[in-house]
């Protein structure tokens, strides 16, 4: 152990599965901290921000505690009584796998690039392999962007290459690197990436005996390469996936296990344009395809295997069904429900759901889901509501409770009281967040103006977070919409570009460049698109009555991007109202703040969109020496 070091007790301590090796953590021994004997007034309290940091200062106040309980990855060997260290100050995270026998393992090192996180989407880190008995460090791979992994039986180390779109191998007894996925005419890349930096990858699902062979997911169909490079690859799935639109995963019912039985697998199946699920079963040796063995208009989640019997238990839903508990043999054959978790959703009016399909103004085929009342009359017209982050149609099926409210709205309770919601995809263009939020959404509105049950004198917007920006971006492009709701809004990319996300003490300049809001460079090389996608700058043409929910503790979105619309709106004379819970966080958590923003929005929404009457706290306004007195719910008459 070095120096001056003792057992740490803020790591798990843990034998391997074998008993042979016990890993725990060694850390510097704690000193007693020397006696204070200033007064609060003798000191000073300062925060020193220093531009050679590799972490900005927030994000090293939010890191603290975790750096005061630094510790270091060591293993014991009972037998021998030796000890080896394998972390340290330069290689802080190891990877070990307990169930595994052999003689490595892995040590991540990603503080060179620490300052570089403020502006880049995918973290890069140095990888090292670790020899267990004697702590020789070698090493591997330098600045890769994916996760890195060891092969059960150690032979190799594998990894997606984001840069050249392939997964790659690297033979320790080699000691040389093999592109697994060369040549190959498929794309092992998420192909709905539209983000600006690289995309990644659709994973992997376990290696054979031996480490003979890497099951690589595309994404539809599995293949099975040599990790050596020296066979040619099989798609095990034989393109059924693709062919059918159907997407194809390896379902592991016995988690302890540490390869794939070739013979008989279970796959999880979904299909992309129709949203069905289920599972299929293949032996990966034959020629035959994916045999079905229930493949239905449900969500299924991923079923769980009895220890001491071939049984498994599961559960499905839809939007209607709740996802009750079903047991049936490892074939799904004899199921049987064995749940009733909610027999008291036949006294209430639910809804329906269905899928829609549209081309948007710029040329994309979308989808996106229509949720209608259950007493729905095709001869009346009702109100819309519409919802939107970014892609949602894949959870057509999720079954989801009325309760109240953290930040948006609840499907069933708007569709109980009336209410048609429209879920458009969106597809992005770097660059353009706003015009490609317009584009996919109004058009898909559009689209469903042509049919004689929506009342297109009565549509709504709503969104948060993400969604709250669209809204907010939305309602500076067209007066279409009756009435808005933005939760936590970024309204100027200019002021946040700057800002730091409190949640995490980092920069918020990687979500800008890179990720999210894809605008896909600085503020200073594209300024103009900064300005053009900010819909502060834009307030003037707003005449859509709008909402803001952003909370005074919001670590993720700046309170004051919220504040910053509300004020241009409310100097403009613009009709605007913005709800603050007291620290709360970015989306509310405690209960009666949940109820609270419910009662409030469908007041706001059943006034604009149903003429209801106006309530006291949009009429009037709550002054502060009522609050906490006045809710202001009372309807004015």
């Amino acid at each position: 152990m070095p120096e001056n070091y003792s057992i740490s007790p803020n790591k798990e301590i843990f034998f391997s599965d074998n008993g042979l090796r016990l890993y725990f953590a060694s850390a510097p021994k704690p000193f007693p901290e020397p006696k204070d004997t200033l007064t609060d007034d003798e000191k000073c309290s300062v925060d020193i921000w220093n531009w050679k940091d590799k972490l900005l200062q927030p994000n090293q106040l939010k890191k603290l505690e975790k750096e005061k309980k630094i510790s270091f990855t060591a293993v014991y060997f009972p037998k021998t009584g030796l000890m080896t260290q394998l972390g340290d100050t330069l290689i802080r995270n190891i990877i070990i796998n307990k169930k595994n026998e052999g003689k490595r393992a892995l040590g991540i090192d990603d503080k060179p690039y620490w300052k570089n996180q403020s502006w880049e989407s995918s973290h890069k880190k140095d990888i090292y392999l670790i020899n267990q008995k004697t702590g020789e460090k070698q090493q591997i791979l330098k600045a890769k962007q994916s996760s890195v992994f060891l092969s059960p039986d150690e032979k190799y180390i594998v990894w997606y290459e984001s840069v050249d779109s392939s997964w790659k191998a690297y033979s320790i007894k080699e000691k040389e690197i093999v592109c697994l996925t060369k040549n190959m005419n498929v794309n092992f890349y998420n192909e709905k990436h539209d983000m600006p930096f690289l995309p990644g990858s659709y994973g992997t699902g376990g290696w054979t005996k031996n480490d003979n062979y890497i099951f690589i997911n595309d994404r539809f169909d599995i293949w099975k390469i040599d990790p050596s490079g020296k066979k040619k690859a099989e798609n095990l799935t034989k393109g059924y996936g693709r062919e059918n639109n159907i997407r194809f995963r390896i379902v592991k019912l016995d988690k302890e296990a540490l390869f794939v039985d070739e013979d008989n697998v279970l796959l999880s199946a979904f299909n992309e344009i129709t949203k069905q699920s289920g599972f299929f079963r293949i032996n990966f040796n034959s020629k035959e395809n994916p045999q079905l063995l229930i493949f239905e208009d449900y969500n299924f989640n991923t079923p769980q295997k009895a220890e001491n019997s071939d049984k498994i238990i599961w559960n499905k839903s839809t939007f209607i069904e709740y996802p009750e508990l079903w047991v049936s043999n490892l074939n799904f054959g004899d199921a049987k429900k064995i749940s009733t978790t909610n027999p008291q959703q036949e006294k209430y009016l639910w809804g329906t759901n269905e899928l829609l399909e549209w081309t948007s103004f710029n040329g994309n085929q979308l989808c996106g889901i229509l949720y209608k009342p259950e007493n729905f009359d095709s001869t009346k017209k009702y109100p819309m509501i519409t919802y939107f982050y970014e892609r949602s149609s894949d959870m057509f099926n999720r079954h989801l409770v009325p309760k109240p409210s953290r930040s948006v709205i609840n499907f069933p309770l708007y569709t109980s009281n009336g209410y048609i919601i429209f879920v458009p995809d969106i597809i992005y263009k770097t660059g353009l967040p706003g015009k490609s939020a317009y584009n996919a959404i109004h058009s898909g509105v559009m689209k469903l103006c042509e049919r004689n049950y929506i009342d297109k004198e009565n549509i709504g917007l709503q969104g948060q977070s993400w969604g709250g920006y669209q809204v907010a971006y939305l309602v500076t492009q067209t007066n279409f919409y009756k009435a808005a709701m933005a939760g936590a809004p970024v309204s100027n990319m200019t002021s946040a570009y700057g800002g730091i996300r409190w949640g995490s003490g980092m920069s918020r300049m990687f979500q800008y460049e890179e990720s999210q809001s894809r605008i896909g460079g600085t503020l200073w090389d594209k300024t103009n698109l900064y300005i053009e996608n900010s819909p502060v700058f834009y307030a003037d043409r707003i005449e859509t009555p709008l909402l803001i929910m952003h909370n005074d503790n919001d670590g993720a979105v700046p309170w004051y991007q919220g504040i910053e619309l509300f004020v241009a709106l409310r100097r403009l004379n613009k009709p605007a109202w913005m709800l603050t819970y007291n620290g709360a966080p970015h989306n509310l958590s405690r209960r009666a703040d949940c109820e609270d923003l419910s009662i409030r929005m469908l007041q706001f929404f059943n006034h604009y969109l149903k003429n209801a009457p106006i309530p006291v706290w949009m009429e009037k306004g709550i002054p502060a020496i009522e609050k906490g007195k006045n809710k202001g719910y009372e309807l004015v008459k």
